[in-house]
């Protein structure tokens, strides 16, 4: 592990002992990451807000994380970059067991990885927090004790009062997230789009099958994988953001980071959708096409001030960390008290011998 923390506190910002965290991360991206990955992104802000707030933090993560954490890499870079993701699960599994094998050293062990449904059933008691509600049902028989909506540093991205010139696809191409019908709508709108996201191998053949055709549209603009510094513009300059996924989304990050920038959300209510925008005030939702064309067309009376403190009300990494910090401290206190419970059982059978 690298040096600890620069700063040993004695109490927390809730005035209450600091605890020792351990932060499991992926190993596919870098934490933060340079480009896409939501995942790797809010393991950092959730361990750099605890850092802040005075917590012992480490973080299992590879070893170009950037973080001010205690640093434990597991192998020396990220591995998408290095064009050696197919190494993942494989990395993983020395990580865990570095993090188990020390595991006394910690008093919650927050791990972001192995989502994979026989891993969950083998592991039915250990709590679980989702990201949304709408993530319970495929894993109903796991150990949820609360939900935790994913949030974003206040001053990460700054509100644009706009209007915005046209409408905004981010994140990844791919079938279930329907690049190609935000397309259509911006065609039918008449308002050019721009899409800023990448293309996995894995859908190489979706984006030139079907995308490509696409951009030869007039008002059409694929821009291509952006980084961090490159959302502000590219969401603050746009007049919505274009959520027209296909599937049950967790959570969906470019949602609050258009919310950030006072950019309201054209969605189609599938996953947690409905729990992240509000009808009328951070967005519109529909599901048929017609509708959603009308909604583009409408989304003027959407206010950007509002969904500008939409997000500031719930989607800030201090008010993900504290949620957190909270559940932390619930269910070490469950536990302790579980101990306490067994020792006085096993006391009071002992004096009954």
């Amino acid at each position: 592990m690298t040096s600890p923390n620069a700063t040993t506190k004695t109490t927390s910002e809730s005035g209450m002992p600091p605890l020792r965290i351990a932060q499991i991360g992926p190993l596919y991206e870098r934490i933060p990451p340079k480009l896409y990955g939501g995942t790797e992104r809010i393991v950092s802000y959730i361990t750099e807000e605890l850092v802040r707030r005075g917590h012992d933090v480490t973080l299992f993560a590879a070893g170009d994380a950037q973080t001010s954490a205690k640093l434990h890499p597991a192998c020396p870079q990220a591995l998408r970059l290095m064009g050696k993701q197919e190494l993942g699960a494989f990395l993983q599994l020395p990580m865990l067991s570095d993090v188990y094998e020390n595991a006394d050293d910690f008093d919650v062990i927050h791990g972001h990885i192995e989502e994979l449904k026989p891993v969950y059933r083998r592991y039915k008691t250990v709590p679980l927090v989702s990201i949304s509600d709408a993530q319970r049902p495929p894993l109903a028989f796991m150990n949820w004790v609360a939900t935790v909506y994913h949030g974003l540093p206040r001053d990460l991205l700054t509100y644009s009062k706009g209007p915005g010139k046209y409408l905004a696809f981010l994140g990844r191409i791919s079938p279930e997230k329907r690049p190609d019908l935000a397309i259509d709508l911006a065609l039918k709108a008449g308002i050019p789009i721009k899409l800023a996201a990448k293309v996995d191998v894995v859908d190489r053949a979706y984006f030139e099958q079907v995308i490509k055709p696409r951009l030869s549209s007039p008002g059409v603009e694929y821009i291509g994988e952006i980084n961090e510094s490159q959302k502000n513009d590219f969401l603050g300059n746009a007049l919505a953001l274009m959520f027209t996924i296909d599937w049950p989304e967790p959570f969906g990050l470019a949602m609050i980071e258009a919310l950030a920038c006072g950019t309201p959300v054209i969605a189609r209510p599938c996953g947690s959708v409905p729990e992240v925008l509000r009808q009328g005030v951070s967005g519109f939702l529909a599901t048929e096409f017609d509708d959603l064309v009308q909604a583009v067309k409408n989304v003027d009376q959407i206010s950007r001030e509002a969904c500008r403190k939409e997000f500031e009300t719930r989607f800030t990494a201090d008010v993900m960390a504290a949620q957190y910090e909270r559940i932390y401290r619930e269910l070490i206190s469950a536990r302790q008290n579980g101990a306490h419970a067994q020792a006085r059982f096993e006391e009071g059978r002992a004096a009954a011998r």
